[in-house]
C-alpha cells in the first residue's frame, strides 16, 4: 500500500463535518488524558495490534494527536497523527457499525486541521487502503515508489499452533 501526500494549507473546511456529526448525536473532538485507557481499550478490542501501540503513543504527544468520535459516552472512531513518524496521520478506523455516516471523513479533517494548527505544511497518509478516500476528501496523491515505506517488515503475531 503506497503513501499518500496531502497539502494541509488547502484542506476542506473543518466547521461543516463536525456540525453534521453533532446534529446525528456523535461528537469528534481531541482525546484527553484521562481518556486514554478507555480509548486503547477499545482500539485493542476492534483493530490490529499495531494500531494500539500507534495509538499509545498518540496519546504520549502533548498535545494528545488523537481524536475520537463519540456517540452516547462510547468511543465509535478514532484518528491519530504523528504515532510512527512525526507528520504522519494514522492510523485510523470507525466501528463497523458506524461506517458510512461521514465519521472518518470527520475524523480525517479535524486530524489534518489539528496537524495544520501545530505548524505542519504537509502530512504524509501512510500505508493508505482507501486511495479514492483520501484523493476525494482531503486532494491527496499517491507518493511514487512509496511501498512498502515505513512499515515494511513489521513483526506479525506469531503463528498459533
Amino acid at each position: 500500500m503506497a503513501d499518500m501526500l496531502v497539502k494541509l494549507y488547502e484542506l476542506p473546511p473543518l466547521s461543516p463535518a463536525l456540525a453534521e456529526q453533532q446534529a446525528a448525536g456523535v461528537a469528534v473532538r481531541r482525546a484527553m488524558p484521562a481518556e486514554r485507557e478507555f480509548v486503547l481499550k477499545w482500539v485493542a478490542d476492534n483493530f490490529e495490534a499495531h494500531w494500539l501501540g500507534e495509538c499509545t503513543v498518540a496519546f504520549a504527544r502533548q498535545p494528545v494527536s488523537c481524536f475520537i468520535a463519540v456517540e452516547a459516552g462510547q468511543v465509535v472512531g478514532f484518528a491519530c497523527h504523528d504515532a510512527t513518524c512525526r507528520n504522519f496521520f494514522g492510523p485510523t478506523g470507525v466501528s463497523p457499525s458506524h461506517r458510512g455516516r461521514g465519521i472518518g471523513k470527520a475524523l480525517l479533517l479535524a486530524c489534518l486541521h489539528g496537524m495544520a494548527a501545530q505548524g505542519y505544511a504537509y502530512a504524509i497518509i501512510g500505508g493508505v487502503g482507501p486511495v479514492e478516500f483520501y484523493a476525494r476528501t482531503v486532494g491527496a496523491i499517491e507518493i511514487p515508489d512509496s511501498t512498502p515505506g515505513i512499515y515494511g517488515g513489521l513483526l506479525e503475531a506469531p503463528a498459533s499452533n
